[in-house]
Formats: structure tokens, sequence, C-alpha cells
């Protein structure tokens, strides 16, 4: 059969399948990853993994720990959990960076742990950023990250493959930054929600990694699981730079001459004939600077309309794992012009620079770039996240404008929740922190009109599902009322309020009483033990909280289906041993047929939030099937993983049998 690079990838780092499973969308698979990272969130994974009872770390080589997040913070609470941090990683063997080295993933990339071909987790949205090498990086829970730590594994569904050409050349001036802007604008209907972005076309050669970095990064705010670059001579001569700058600095087998050759001679690509759920096409020659937000990454406008609008701005960022790189300060420098006669930053303007960094920061301190931005004005902060997470100096205040060189500009985010944020390229920051205004460069082209939609869906492949193992304790049918929710992008502040979310106090039986309450405040009343969620696309979105999840286990509901699930939720409800089944099909049926027929007529409840169907659902997942009112609809086959989670009641208390 043929695979995509990406089922390759997991193929190579799948451990428990048998010799002739061959990977494909929609199968739930057990991985090792290369490497996990973890953050100041470290201290939280500590907690889960103490939890577990194990007393050391089983490959000390596979975690990275790094501090990026709050570093800023000098009071003794915080140091202290830093001090704990590093102690905890000399006592396991696991190599640990302090705060003030940079942002772990720029740190993933420089210190050579990220490898094309390679599969990377974090325990942060942002590790898409890997896939700039050829590497698959994906997103994990805190949970995860502990049950990694203790047994070296994690589960993962893998998701469908959407390719995206681009073709051609970028015209002066305009930035990968513009390019995935663009891209987060011209489709956000959700095209690529969930999905793994395959890039390729001919525009990759004409495409520097620190560009590749910046649109891997931001497919997170599109809203892919991850975005992959192929593996070509722009990708094999930095990992040249990285082999030379780490043999500097006395380690010699993170990269070697031979993994080189093996990238240049052996390539990981897909297979001619892969299956791709769709397929996106951009001309980079109509991309044109643009402007994301305010509130949302899926607005995007051009430069040149907003310059027209002269909208004041007060803060100015130009940070992050995003675009901190040395491309991005220089970019920056050469707008504000030579030390002593440069230009200076407006006044009642504020720009804060950090590197990504300390060593992005030295480069960019001895190519004068670093001193022509301090000399025009600039703040300096610590090589880190700051403000692109809302921590430490320079946070927008009450009825401020900021725009920003970073990846989200969502409500609050960055300070006041009565602020606004835009994201813009590292150039046209600077042009705006001069002028005042958010604007460009004076030399740069405005002109040109947004690129037309592109975009082409395919119908699954054809191919047989065999029949499912199931593993003793799991069951091979299920029967049970059905509860439709007929919602898109149900949130888990309306599954599990935030007013609960943090109290520590709250039983399993309150849980139950208040789940649902901000989305239906009659739900809690309607529903029975044994009773099945129908949903529709996109269940779970929004903050990441266990007790999302959790609360429907508690209320006694069997199992979720939906059309299709944010990945945070999916994790943590399987994570706790809930069910989550995906099947688009019914999703779409039960709509329909409540939508045509009427609450009422149908025999439901009036409610429309929350619809009790009187027709039972059954699903057989041997077969992988779901028959209600006698129609079938197949879905997602739940394999060994998502079985023995279940079966264990978690991944702790799976973790726990596995370690005897």
């Amino acid at each position: 059969m043929a695979q995509t690079v990406i089922e390759k990838i997991v193929q190579a780092h799948a451990v428990g399948l048998s010799s002739k499973h061959e990977v494909r969308t929609g199968d739930y698979v057990t991985l090792v990853p290369d490497h996990v990272m973890t953050h100041d969130n470290t201290s939280a994974v500590m907690g889960k993994f103490k939890g577990l009872g194990v007393s050391r770390v089983k490959n000390p080589r596979q975690p990275i720990f790094t501090l990026d997040h709050n570093i800023q913070d000098l009071g003794p609470d915080n140091q202290d959990k830093y001090k704990k941090i590093a102690e905890f990683a000399a006592e396991n063997g696991v190599t640990a960076y302090p705060a003030g080295r940079g942002i772990g993933h720029q740190i993933m990339i420089e210190e050579g742990y990220v490898k094309p071909g390679g599969f990377c987790v974090a325990s942060d949205s942002h590790s898409n950023t890997y896939g700039a090498l050829g590497a698959l990086g994906t997103p994990v829970v805190r949970t995860d990250a502990a049950a990694l730590w203790a047994i070296g594994t994690v589960w993962w569904q893998v998701p469908r493959t959407i390719k995206v050409n681009l073709e051609g050349s970028l015209r002066p001036g305009v930035t990968g930054k513009d390019v995935i802007i663009t891209l987060c604008g011209l489709y956000n209907q959700g095209e690529v929600l969930n999905a793994v972005i395959e890039f390729g076309g001919s525009g990759m050669a004409g495409l520097s990694v620190d560009e590749r970095l910046t649109i891997a990064n931001m497919t997170t705010e599109w809203g892919a699981l991850a975005g992959w670059f192929p593996v070509d001579e722009v990708t094999i001569a930095f990992m040249e730079e990285r082999r030379t700058w780490l043999e500097e600095q006395g380690i010699t087998d993170r990269i070697t001459a031979q993994d080189i050759a093996q990238w240049r001679d052996n390539p990981p690509v897909s297979d001619h004939g892969a299956w791709f759920a769709a397929e996106i096409s951009l001309d980079l020659g109509q991309v044109t600077p643009h402007i994301s937000g305010p509130h949302s990454v899926q607005i995007a406008t051009s430069l040149k309309e907003m310059a027209e609008r002269k909208i004041a701005v007060h803060k100015a960022y130009l940070l992050s794992c995003t675009n901190g790189r040395l491309g991005d300060l220089e970019a920056a420098a050469a707008v504000v012009g030579g030390s002593g006669g440069g230009k200076k930053v407006a006044p009642g303007v504020e720009l804060y620079i950090a590197a990504a960094s300390q060593p992005i920061q030295d480069q960019a301190i001895a190519s004068g770039a670093w001193g022509k931005l301090l000399d025009a004005g600039a703040i300096a902060l610590p090589p880190g996240c700051g403000p692109c997470i809302g921590l430490g100096k320079g946070l927008l205040e009450d009825g401020q404008v900021g725009i920003s060189a970073t990846n989200r500009n969502f409500k609050g985010r960055m300070g006041s929740r009565n602020a606004e944020a835009y994201l813009a390229s590292p150039a046209v920051v600077a042009a705006s922190a001069l002028n005042g205004y958010i604007s460009g460069p004076d030399n740069l082209e405005l002109g040109g009109t947004d690129p037309d939609r592109n975009h082409q869906e395919f119908s699954a492949r054809e191919q047989d599902t065999p029949p499912v193992e199931i593993l003793a304790g799991f069951p091979t049918v299920l029967k049970g009322r059905v509860i439709h929710l007929p919602t898109d992008n149900l949130n888990t502040d309306g599954i599990y309020s935030k007013d609960y979310t943090y109290r520590e106090d709250i039983t399993k039986e309150q849980m139950a009483q208040v789940v649902m309450e901000n989305y239906d405040p009659e739900f809690a009343g309607m529903i029975s033990p044994g009773d099945v969620i129908v949903a529709g696309y996109n269940f779970g979105t929004g903050s990441s909280r266990e007790q999302a999840a959790t609360a429907l286990q508690a209320a006694g509901i069997q199992l979720v289906i939906a059309g299709s699930y944010s990945q945070t939720y999916l994790r943590n409800a399987i994570n706790n041993g809930f069910v989550c089944v995906e099947c688009p099909t019914l999703s779409d049926a039960m709509r329909s047929h409540f939508a045509n027929e009427g609450a009422e007529g149908s025999g439901a409840a009036k409610n429309i939030l929350t619809i009790i169907g009187e027709d039972p659902l059954e699903l057989d997942f041997s077969r992988s099937t779901a028959t209600w009112r006698g129609q079938e609809f197949r879905f997602s086959p739940l394999g060994q993983p998502v079985q023995e989670l279940v079966i264990a009641g978690g991944v702790e208390n799976m973790v726990r049998k596995n370690l005897g």
C-alpha cells in the first residue's frame, strides 16, 4: 500500500504492530518518540510522574527540559520551582537547559534533537515547528509526558494528510509569515482541522529554513496537528551547519556525517499514489504582506488596506518561537537603519525584542542588528516567551493596540482583554513601531490582490477494514440511548465551566450535577447512566481541562461519538479511559434526521440543545460499525492502544500496570 511520509514516519516509530500491519490514516498506534520536550510545565509533569509511584525516568535521553515561559519571574516561588526541576533532572540524568538559554522549540532545533524523518513531541502546542526540518512534531498533554518519562511510549491516532503546494516564489519583502497568515485567512472554515499538512511544490527551493520554521510553527493556529516540509538541499545545508556547531561544543553523536549522507541520498518522501484527504495550492507570487487580527488568526487583511486605516499602535513585539531568529532580527534592523543615524521608535510606542535563544542574541549582537534595534529605542527582554504568553514585562493594557511577530492574537493572551493584538512580519512590526501606526517599510510593495482559493477534497480510499481484535475486558458490543447535541465547536467551558475547573473539593457526584451547565442548564437532569452522546464537529475545542471528559464519565455517559474532536480533548478523554469515537456520517445523519423531523415529531425531547432520541444506538467495536435506525455507519477502528487504556481505567493506571 502506498503511504504518505507521515504514515511512514509513524510506522518507523511504532511498536506492537503485527509484521503485516501497514500504518494508515485513522489507526491508533503506540509510538516511541525520539524526544519529549517539556518547559516550565515540567513541574506539573513531575507531579503526575511522582503520582505514578515511579522512582526513575526510564530513558533519560528521551526527555528534554527547557525553561522559557516565565523566566522574567524572579520571585522565590518560581525560582524554587526552577530549582526543583534542575534537581530532578540531575537525579535522573535528564538534559535540562536553564532559564535564559532560549525557547524550548528553538533549543530542540539548535541542539540537533530534531532530525529529518524523526518524531518528537512536546507538552506545548507549537511542537509543529519541528516539521520545518522534515520531522514529525506534534503536541501531547502533561499526562502523556509523565507516561513517556515512565515507559517511553505514547499513543497517537494517525490523522489525515493534506497536501499544500507552494508554487512560484515570493516577491521582495514578502515573508514566510505573510504566507501562513494568508493561508490562515484564506482557508478559515476548518479545511485543515486536525490534519497533518505536507508542504510541497516548486516554491520550496526559495524558502529559507527560518521561513519554513515560521510557517510550520503557525500551522497550529491554522488548526493542523502538524506541518511537514520536504527534506531538500536547504534542509541538508542547515543540518550541516548544526553538525558543525555541535562539534564545536564537543557534541559529535547527535548529527553525524552518516546521518547527513542518509538524508541526502534517501530523504523521507510520500509514495507515489499515496492518499491525501485534500490538496491546496498557493501561488507565492500572489502573496502580499498581510496583517492578522485582531482577536483571531483567521482574520487576514492586506497591509495596504491596514496602512490606509492608520491604526495607532502602543506596543510592538519582535520575539517568540515564530519570529525571534537571526533573520527576523536583521530584517527589523534593516528597517531601522544604521547605528547612530538610524530611525527611532515613535513617541508613545514601546518596541520589545527578545531572541529565540541566547546563541541567536549573540549572533545578532555580532552582526550589529541587536545594537541597531537598541539604538532605535527597543527594550530588550531575555531569550524566552514573555509577552507572547502574557507573562513578564510589556503586556498590553486596557485600550491599547499591539502589533507582534508572534503566533497568537487571542483576546487577553498578551495582556488585557480590552486590548487589540495584530500579527505581522518582523519588518512590518519594526516599521509600525517607527511610524506609530500599522504600516510597512517605505520600500515595501503593497499592491496586488489576494490569491484565489484553490482547494480540492478527495474521497477516502477504498480499503478493507479487517475485524478488530477485542482485548479481554473491552466490550465487543455496546448499546445505549442517544443524547444528540446538534452543535459544532462545543467547547470545554460549555462542557465543564471554569467556575469549577480549579476547585479541588468537587466530588464526582457534584461534577455530574454541573456537567454541560454552560451549554445547557437542563442537561444533567435529562440524562441517565448508560446514555451515548452523539455530537457535531470539533467537539471539546477550547482550553485543555481534563474535567471536560471526566465530568461526563462521572455522569454515567458511556461514550461520545462526534464528527471530529479537538485533539487535546480526545487525548484527555482517552487518557482517562473514556471512549471517544469519530463517525462523521452518523453525526451528519442524526443532525439531518432531527432537523427534518423536528425534535417533537421524532419523539425526542423538546429541548433543542439536548435532544433525546427514542431509537437506540448499537456499536460493534469488532466490525467498527454503529447501527442506528436500521443503518450502519463505519467509524475509525479502536485498536489495541485505546482498548488497553480503557481496560486499565486510564493512562496512569496503565503505566502502573506495565511497571508492575
